[in-house]
């Protein structure tokens, strides 16, 4: 995974760095827009409002072709972030402003105290305790895609009358809003930064083991499987973690889950079913769980949020005296799954 990075006030690069440095990491820097009067301007957050200023930078594009550019883009980027977008609907976010001025999270994990005292005339002596904390770190990696054009396209684009290709805006923002994905399924190796590391649900450290049996064995039934989705959510509740759950599958799983529970219930799939146990809210599959793979994921901020930095922005810049535009899709979007100083967690991981 591509990482740009500050370190000791220096930018790894310096042509875009420098200028993000000059703005406090206002992204806006990079987004110059030519006007209809021909001058170029920039739309920066000042005082926490969007403001138009000119500037002295190159503008390649026309407002209303960024537009098109971050339409193609933004689309490409949703139809891929299912997860992603799942744990957005539940609220389960931490924005952290400015996110491209800071590179770790740092949070704490606490335990729990002792059991209250009972007595009659309450001067039993109880226990005095406190919690116990741990510092932790999370790394805010940038995911990044690059792609280009020359100078003499987008001019024959113009004159031509027809809009830019926006097909390597949109198969670069498909390729961020992948890696975000596998980033938070946890099907990528685990990336870590000044001591901390980024885990997703497969590959989270802390998270709760349930041995399954493959739906492609022999003696397999609906029914074997239901029992060992309530074993899971049994590992949950044990944790401490007592839902509201949702289940992940991988694709393999699409043709038992959609098949009928039983004979008895020719009308009612095995998803159905387990859409009826108490807990669990929904059922889904995602496209990059492997094998037989089934992850029950309470949804609670203290088991599992994204982090997110930057939302998906597309930043621009010159090379070779202008004639080669370079454009730059990127986001912070980073995992935070959770588990208490005790190891106590709401994230059970099936698998055969």
């Amino acid at each position: 995974m591509p990482v740009d990075y500050i370190f000791n006030g220096m930018a790894s690069n310096q042509s875009i760095a420098d200028k993000l440095l000059s703005v406090n990491f206002d992204v806006g820097a990079l987004r110059p827009w030519m006007g209809r009067d021909g001058h170029s301007y920039l739309t920066l957050n000042i005082n926490g409002k969007p403001t138009v200023v000119r500037t002295n930078a190159n503008a390649t594009l026309r407002k209303d072709e960024w537009i098109m550019f971050d339409a193609a883009i933004l689309k490409a980027a949703q139809s891929r972030l299912r997860l992603v977008q799942d744990l957005r609907a539940a609220g389960l976010t931490f924005n952290i402003p400015n996110g491209m001025g800071k590179t770790v999270l740092e949070y704490e994990k606490q335990s729990d105290i002792n059991d209250a005292t009972i007595s009659m005339d309450g001067l039993r002596l109880g226990a005095n305790d406190r919690p116990e904390y741990s510092l932790e770190a999370l790394p805010l990696p940038i995911i990044h895609k690059d792609f280009s054009f020359s100078a003499r396209q987008i001019m024959a684009s113009r004159n031509g009358g027809s809009p830019l290709d926006t097909t390597m805006g949109e198969l670069a923002g498909r390729k961020v809003a992948e890696m975000a994905e596998k980033l938070c399924m946890g099907t990528l190796d685990t990336y870590t930064y000044a001591g901390g590391t980024v885990m997703g649900m497969v590959n989270f450290s802390g998270k709760l083991l349930k041995t399954i049996t493959s739906p492609a064995a022999t003696a397999w039934t609906p029914a074997t499987h239901l029992d060992e989705v309530l074993d899971m959510k049994g590992l949950s509740i044990a944790a401490k973690h007592f839902g509201p759950w949702v289940l992940y599958y991988s694709v393999a799983w699409e043709k038992y889950l959609d098949n009928d529970f039983s004979s008895l219930y020719p009308n009612k799939t095995l998803r159905n079913r387990l859409r009826e146990i108490d807990g669990i809210s929904d059922v889904r599959t995602l496209d990059y769980l492997e094998n037989y793979d089934v992850v029950m994921v309470e949804f609670d901020s203290q088991t599992i949020r994204l982090v997110i930095g930057m939302e998906v922005v597309t930043l621009q810049w010159d090379e070779v005296g202008g004639l080669l535009k370079n454009f730059k899709v990127m986001t912070i979007i980073v995992p935070q799954l959770r588990a208490d100083i005790s190891g106590n967690t709401g994230i059970v991981y099936g698998s055969v």
